[in-house]
């Protein structure tokens, strides 16, 4: 039985992608990281990489580096997994209101 927090991988766009592509260096992390354009679990994919403090691989779109520097920029923040499903719904809620 699958738990939420690795139930959202069978829906992402990096599944069938070779692994050692999202882990490597400099100019390659933006082909790494054009895999997760319009990824329909973007959202998850960043939070467990923030939540578990990954230090390796593109995650969500972003590099290690982008995450490091957002975390240290969110000092407060104890659950990203929560913060970006909230924001995903908002986000969400008001593009179906507008």
């Amino acid at each position: 039985m699958q738990t939420k927090e690795s139930s959202w991988r069978v829906s992402a766009s990096c599944r069938d992608a070779d692994p050692d592509g999202l882990f490597v260096r400099g100019a390659e992390q933006n082909r790494a990281k054009a895999v997760c354009l319009g990824c329909p679990v973007r959202t998850e994919c960043l939070a467990e990489a923030l939540d578990g403090r990954i230090n390796f691989g593109v995650w969500g779109g972003m590099t290690e580096r982008e995450r490091r520097a957002l975390l240290r920029r969110r000092p407060d923040v104890v659950s990203w997994t929560g913060l970006l499903e909230a924001a995903k719904r908002d986000a969400l809620a008001a593009a179906a209101a507008g």
